[in-house]
């Protein structure tokens, strides 16, 4: 079971995916979540680009509130690709992406 809902995920895929213009309201929106929300985030996009696989999502939620050394939204801003490892990452876990995606359009 996922700490933060797909819906949250998938906005910070379509800011992300809004580029430069979206920096300011993407570091606020991921501030803002609880750390539960943020380990959770970060395993989703470890997943979706291959360095964890669905099954070891509890464990790269783990490693990811271990790990924690950065602000989560520094990290995840500084990762390339984040919307599409975010998307990947809940496709792995079973998440209907297009469902949560429907709401944003």
């Amino acid at each position: 079971m996922m700490e933060i809902s797909a819906r949250k995920v998938v906005h910070i895929i379509f800011q992300a995916r809004e580029g430069r213009m979206a920096d300011a309201e993407l570091r606020a929106f991921i501030d803002n979540l609880n750390m539960d929300e943020q380990s959770a985030l970060v395993a989703i996009a470890w997943v979706g680009r291959g360095a964890f696989e669905a099954e070891d999502y509890a464990e790269a939620v783990a490693t990811a509130e271990a790990e924690a050394t950065t602000p989560t939204a520094d990290y995840l801003m500084g990762m390339p690709h984040l919307a599409e490892n975010l998307e990947n990452g809940l496709e792995a876990l079973g998440v209907d992406v297009s469902a949560e995606e429907e709401d944003f359009l």
